[in-house]
C-alpha cells in the first residue's frame, strides 16, 4: 500500500489491533550516548514475542533525544526487525515536541527514516492556556495530522502535558474530521473515554462514512495500561499500548488474545480473567516505579536496561529490591516464563 501525502510517498506496514510497547531508550554509562546494541536486542525481543515497537515516547525519553537520535533509533529498529524477518512489522514513532511546528518536522523526519506512523501528544509548557481551549487542542492534531507525510496517533497522556486531558467528544471529532489519524493511546486510563470512542469508530458504518488517507491505517483505540485489556475488548478496544509490554511480552499477548477469543467461546474467560488480574496488579505495581524501576526490571531479566538520562535518576537500591520482590512482579514474572516458554 502507497501513501501519498503532499510531496511525500511512502510504503507503510498495516497497523493492526494488539499489544505495542513504548520501547525505553538505552544508554552507555557515564557518556549516555546511545546504547544501539541493548536497543537493538530489546526491539526484536518484544517484536518476535508479537509486540509492536513505538519508539520515542515517554517510556523512550523522547525529551531527553535530540532530533538526530530518534531518527537513528527508527533506523536502527527497521534494520534490526527486518534482519530477523520482521519485514511486515510497522514502526511507530513519537513526535512529540513543543510547537505544532517542530511536530510536524518531526513527523517529516520520522518519515523519511522509514518510520510507518507517529503518535503526537500535545506539549505541556503552555498547559495554563490550551488546556481549557478546545479549539486550539482541535487545530493541534487537526495540522499535524494534515501535514504529516505518515498517519498521526492521539497521545492522551494529562500526567505528561501538564494536566491536559482530552475528553471523548474531542478525539472522536478528530476521528472523524481528520482522515491522517489513525487512533488513540489512552493514558489517562479513562475506560469510559475508551467505551465512548470506541462505539462510534468500532461500528460498521465508519469506515465507509469517515475513510482513512491509507487503508492501512484504521482509528484504533488503544488503552495505556494493561488492567483493562480484557473489559476494553467487551467495548470493542483494539489492545493497548503498555510500558508492561517491556518486561513480560509473551504474557501480555496472551492476554490480549485470550481477551478477543472469549468474546466467541465464553469458556476461555476464567482464564483470560486470571491473567487480567495478574497483570493488572503488575502493572498498578511496577508502574510506581516509573522508566527507571523497568529498565531496572529489564536489567534483572535480561542483562540490559542501565539508568534513564539525567536529571531522571536512577531507581534506589532499596526500592529496586522491593520491586523485585513483590509478590505481584513475581507473579508476572512466573507467567512470562511459563509463556515465553511456550513460545519458544
Amino acid at each position: 500500500m502507497t501513501l501519498t501525502n503532499g510531496n511525500h510517498t511512502s510504503t507503510i506496514r498495516p497497523l493492526k489491533p494488539g499489544i505495542y510497547a513504548p520501547i525505553p531508550s538505552f544508554f552507555l554509562p557515564e557518556s549516555e550516548d546511545l546504547d544501539i546494541s541493548s536497543f537493538e536486542n530489546h526491539v526484536v525481543r518484544v517484536a518476535t514475542a508479537g509486540v509492536g515497537p513505538l519508539l520515542s515516547g515517554s517510556m523512550g525519553e523522547a525529551h531527553h533525544l535530540s532530533h538526530e537520535e530518534r531518527v537513528t533509533l527508527i533506523k536502527t529498529a527497521r534494520k534490526a526487525l527486518d534482519g530477523v524477518g520482521l519485514v511486515n512489522v510497522p514502526v511507530i514513532t513519537g513526535i512529540g515536541a513543543g510547537s505544532t511546528r517542530e511536530t510536524i518536522e518531526l513527523a517529516n523526519e520520522a518519515a523519511a527514516a522509514g518510520a510507518d506512523y507517529a503518535i503526537a501528544i500535545a506539549s505541556g509548557y503552555f498547559a495554563g492556556a490550551l488546556s481549557g481551549n478546545k479549539k486550539a487542542l482541535k487545530a493541534f492534531w487537526q495540522e499535524v495530522s494534515s501535514k504529516s507525510p505518515i498517519p498521526v496517533m492521539i497521545y492522551n497522556y494529562p500526567g505528561a502535558s501538564g494536566g491536559i486531558n482530552l475528553d471523548s467528544d474531542l478525539i472522536t471529532e478528530l476521528a472523524i474530521d481528520c482522515p491522517n489519524i489513525c487512533g488513540v493511546k489512552l493514558t489517562c486510563g479513562d475506560v469510559g473515554k475508551l467505551t465512548r470512542i470506541a462505539a462510534t469508530v468500532s461500528d460498521v458504518t465508519f469506515s465507509s462514512l469517515h475513510p482513512r488517507t491509507n487503508i492501512n491505517a484504521p482509528f484504533l483505540v488503544l488503552g495505556g495500561f494493561t488492567d483493562f485489556i480484557l473489559p476494553s475488548a467487551y467495548s470493542n478496544g483494539h489492545g493497548a499500548i503498555t510500558g508492561l509490554a517491556n518486561v513480560a511480552p509473551h504474557a501480555i499477548v496472551k492476554l490480549f488474545e485470550l481477551s478477543e477469543a472469549s468474546k466467541a467461546d465464553p469458556s476461555i474467560l476464567p482464564e483470560a480473567q486470571r491473567l487480567q488480574g495478574i497483570i493488572g496488579r503488575a502493572d498498578a505495581t511496577i508502574a510506581k516505579a516509573s522508566i527507571s524501576g523497568t529498565k531496572y526490571l529489564l536489567q534483572k531479566l535480561y542483562g540490559y536496561g542501565g539508568h534513564p538520562r539525567r536529571p531522571l535518576p536512577p531507581i534506589e537500591p532499596a526500592a529496586a529490591e522491593a520491586l523485585w520482590e513483590h509478590s505481584h512482579t513475581q507473579d508476572l514474572v512466573h507467567l512470562e516464563q511459563e509463556f515465553s516458554g511456550k513460545a519458544r
